[in-house]
C-alpha cells in the first residue's frame, strides 16, 4: 500500500519547492516517521523536530491554509500544496499558534505559525511535521532537496 503511494509522492514533489518548517540552522529529527503497517496500526505518521516554545514556524511549501484551529486540545495547521496531484498533498504542524487564517496562500518560507504549549508527545516541546495526500501519511522529509550523491571508493587508497 505504501510503496505505491509513495512513488505517486515521489513523482509529485520534485515539482515543490519545499525548505524545512523551523531554522535554520536545521532543526534535529526527534524522531523519524515510522510507518503503520495497517491504517489503524501503531507508528509515527510524521517526524518530530526539536523547536522549543516561540520558535517560528515556516510554510515547508507554497499553498493554501485548509486548517487553522484547536484540535483536541494543541493548535494545528493544515496546508493543502495545489498541482501535487489528486488528492493534493497536504502538510499538518502542531503544536502551533497559527498566525495565518484558514483560505490564506502562503509561499514556501512564509511564517505561518509559532511552537506552542503545552508539550506534546515529545519533551520538551517539538514540532510534529506531518504530510498527507487524503487519508494516507507519507514521509514529509521527502519533500526536502537532497544533496547531491556521492560515489565512495570501495577500498581504502
Amino acid at each position: 500500500m505504501y510503496s505505491t503511494t509513495f512513488a505517486l509522492a515521489l513523482s509529485v514533489l520534485t515539482a515543490l519547492t519545499a525548505t524545512w518548517p523551523v531554522g535554520p540552522p536545521r532543526p534535529a529529527v526527534v524522531r523519524g516517521w515510522e510507518p503503520p503497517a495497517s491504517a489503524y496500526g501503531p507508528g509515527h505518521r510524521g517526524v518530530d523536530l526539536a523547536a522549543p516554545p516561540g520558535t517560528e514556524v515556516r510554510a515547508a511549501a507554497a499553498g493554501r491554509v485548509s486548517f487553522a484551529g484547536p484540535v483536541a486540545g494543541r493548535g494545528v495547521l493544515s496546508i493543502t500544496h495545489p498541482s501535487t496531484g489528486t488528492p493534493p498533498l497536504r502538510t499538518t504542524y502542531e503544536p502551533v499558534r497559527p498566525l495565518v487564517r484558514p483560505g490564506t496562500e502562503v509561499t514556501a518560507g512564509q511564517v505561518v505559525a509559532v511552537v506552542s504549549g503545552p508539550p506534546s508527545h515529545c519533551a520538551p516541546v517539538c514540532l510534529h511535521w506531518g504530510l498527507r495526500r487524503g487519508d494516507t501519511y507519507l514521509n514529509p522529509l521527502t519533500l526536502l532537496p537532497r544533496p547531491p550523491s556521492r560515489l565512495l571508493p570501495l577500498t581504502p587508497p
